[in-house]
């Protein structure tokens, strides 16, 4: 498999959210938008969020799908040694497509797996997942969560 850099994994992103985001608008839930209209999403103007940890992250789309999945994409940058947050669980079904750094993820009985560049993870719903950077420089992944509710917090 090809390797893409970030900006074309999220023109790729960006176009199949656009694909998934036509037709009728279902009811909005209160705290999360009918995504019913394709656009165009410019990088640059994604809101940068910083973290205690000196992570960061950019959050892509989010919102409920007119099939009524709720669907979050952010592109995360985690420093070297860090975890985004302890291992844990929810109702999201998570894909992680990693693009620069060593990492490890934690799966549901424990194991630590190695993945970088290229490698995608897939975290089942309400499984316990964990990542954390292992190497020397920062990495940076695109996380697609979807489910059928609206996750917590």
């Amino acid at each position: 498999m090809e390797s893409l850099d970030r900006r074309s994994l999220f023109a790729v992103f960006s176009a199949l959210a656009a694909a998934g985001l036509t037709g009728a608008a279902a009811a909005a839930e209160p705290a999360s938008p009918t995504l019913s209209t394709s656009k165009v999403l410019r990088y640059a103007d994604l809101p940068l969020r910083k973290f205690p940890n000196g992570g960061e992250q950019r959050r892509v789309i989010v919102g409920t799908l007119p099939t009524g999945e709720f669907l979050e994409v952010h592109e995360t940058m985690l420093p070297a040694g860090e975890m985004p947050h302890p291992p844990h669980k929810h109702p999201n079904t998570e894909m992680l497509f990693i693009q620069t750094g060593t990492l490890e993820y934690i799966d549901d009985d424990g194991s630590r797996l190695p993945v970088g560049s290229g490698d995608i993870v897939f975290s089942a719903s309400n499984k316990i997942h964990g990542l954390k950077n292992v190497g020397t420089t920062p990495s940076n992944y695109i996380v697609v969560s979807v489910s059928k509710e609206l996750p917590e917090g």
